[in-house]
């Protein structure tokens, strides 16, 4: 039996959240941004009203309020995002038990078994959207296909655009419906890739799709390297619809690896000021392990800087040569990993990531420190921070015009819960 999955996609989710909780706003753009006290970040959403002003989603506050002085900017509340989202989840889960979460806003299921209880994949999109919008006030978009790159493409390319907000998209139509959109339009395609296909004379999706795979390989080996062959594959079976993975509700249950990135509020050129982030990550990255009863002896680090058209920064990984969750093993590998590879140009976003993992319950005792005395350590100063906030026993050096540690621990994703 030939799969049916769905790719549901709220509209405009944080600023529909705060519509639907302020209704004197219903009929007024509307746009959830980073500080609208000091008119500073960008726009994380938009309602459509808002949109068909100018504003655009990840534009600067004071770029849209330019366009559309009478935008009412909304700080984000992203502890309530969570919980309407969940809230969502449990919607789906009482349609099918494989629902797979892509994104806070933007959810796959599986219903091929559920068609028989609930009708077909439009009436089930349709009793879908009805109980969306009934419980939490918010608008949803449904894509269908027989994969989930189709179910995805369904709902970015078409579903979004027509008035019912669902589209199906047989594969048996993707010549016609698919192929003539520009390549930007393809999943996984963004501004530099569009770039790179297009140098290759790649303009259409149907160009990428109908191009023999050895062909494509050749060109994007010649234009990105000889290791972009795994990647050649991947564009050429979306574009031809072609995803055999299934929707899986575990999918992001298996911990591979613990990680923390932070975009600092200015450029970061200091030493001493980029040591201040770096421990902090650091100090995340251990409680998390910790928290998750994890150690790591893999340790990533990577930083970049401001300028998207002309990017700095790095990428590099060392292993350890024992498994570790202690704060100061990680950031000890996390400064040697940096300044071996750092520029010394100015950097805007920092990140360190742990895996390599294995369970913390088993363990390398050493002859020459007391590991267990810190792991004691920092279980306890770990327990004051769970009971007390993030912020209630700071190091220091978070205390300093670098440290981010005290600002962030009110802030869920870099936003503000």
């Amino acid at each position: 039996m030939e799969r049916v999955i769905l790719l549901a996609d709220c509209q405009s989710f944080y600023a529909s959240v705060e519509k639907a909780a302020r209704p004197e706003l219903v009929h007024q753009p509307v746009a959830v941004a980073g500080d609208p006290a000091r008119r500073s970040g960008i726009i994380l959403a938009a309602c459509p009203i808002a949109k068909q002003r100018g504003v655009t989603t990840a534009e600067t506050l004071g770029e849209a309020l330019g366009k559309c002085p009478e935008l009412v900017v909304i700080r984000p509340r992203m502890q309530t995002y969570i919980e309407v989202s969940l809230l969502i989840t449990g919607i789906f889960e009482s349609f099918t038990d494989l629902v797979e979460p892509f994104s806070i806003d933007e959810q796959f299921m599986d219903v091929t078994g559920s068609i028989g209880y609930f009708g077909s994949p439009v009436q089930i999109a349709k009793h879908i959207q009805a109980k969306i919008l009934l419980s939490t006030g918010v608008w949803s978009r449904v894509g269908i296909g027989d994969s989930k790159v189709l179910a995805k493409t369904a709902c970015d390319n078409f579903a979004k655009k027509t008035a019912e907000g669902i589209f199906s998209l047989p594969r048996a139509d993707i010549s016609k419906q698919l192929w003539p959109l520009p390549i930007e339009k393809m999943y996984g395609v963004a501004r530099r890739m569009t770039q790179h296909f297009r140098w290759m004379g790649i303009d259409r999706i149907g160009d990428l799709a109908q191009m023999p795979l050895p062909d494509l390989k050749y060109k994007l080996r010649k234009r990105m390297g000889k290791n972009s062959d795994i990647q050649a594959e991947l564009f050429w079976q979306t574009a031809n619809g072609i995803d055999p993975s299934p929707v899986t509700p575990q999918t992001h249950n298996e911990q591979k690896a613990i990680g923390h990135g932070m975009t600092l509020p200015r450029d970061y050129a200091r030493a001493d000021e980029i040591n201040v982030v770096l421990l902090e990550l650091s100090e995340e990255v251990g409680r998390r392990a910790r928290k998750k009863g994890y150690m790591g002896r893999v340790i990533h680090v990577g930083c970049s800087g401001t300028d998207f058209d002309h990017p700095t920064g790095f990428s590099r990984q060392t292993t350890l040569p024992e498994a570790t969750d202690i704060t100061f093993d990680i950031y000890g590998a996390v400064k040697r990993l940096f300044y071996r590879h750092w520029d010394g140009l100015p950097v805007r976003r920092l990140g360190v990531t742990l895996t390599g993992l294995s369970k913390g319950a088993t363990y390398q005792l050493s002859l020459f420190e007391d590991k267990e005395r810190l792991r004691r350590l920092e279980r306890s100063t770990d327990e004051i921070k769970r009971r007390f906030g993030s912020a209630s026993l700071l190091r220091a050096s978070s205390l300093l015009t670098a440290g981010q540690a005290r600002e962030r621990s009110i802030k869920i994703g870099g936003h503000y819960r």
